[in-house]
């Protein structure tokens, strides 16, 4: 997810990205795991990939995967031990290449190419 997502993001973009799957894997209105959270219809590049695609970047992809282990291993801790760096977003967009219905006021953060907010 973090591949298809932030894959061109500094690792500060890429780890906001996917604390935001962790957050709603907190949440539970996304599923129950993390593949449910990242597999939720529509709501992260993974659901509308073509299933054909091809991994074209193997270097941009070991980050990508470094940056959503690291999440992994935070989420782990108690919460009063991890680090965010996006605190409080469930949501984050590309605004130059898409303007989601949800998107209300300014964003709790910029990072790169996204934007970061609290919708739920």
């Amino acid at each position: 997810m973090v591949y298809l997502e932030a894959r061109s993001e500094t690792s500060l973009g890429q780890a906001a990205v996917a604390e935001v799957a962790m957050r709603r894997l907190d949440d539970g209105r996304w599923g129950d795991d993390v593949c449910e959270v990242v597999n939720a219809r529509l709501q992260f590049a993974i659901s509308t990939t073509n299933k054909n695609y091809m991994l074209r970047n193997p270097e941009a992809w070991s980050r990508a995967w470094q940056v959503a282990d690291h999440a992994l291993q935070m989420w782990d801790l108690p919460i009063e031990k991890r680090q965010f760096v996006v605190p409080d977003a469930d949501h984050f967009v590309a605004e130059e290449h898409a303007a989601p219905t949800w998107r209300k006021g300014e964003p709790l953060a910029v990072i790169g190419a996204h934007s970061f907010y609290r919708v739920n």
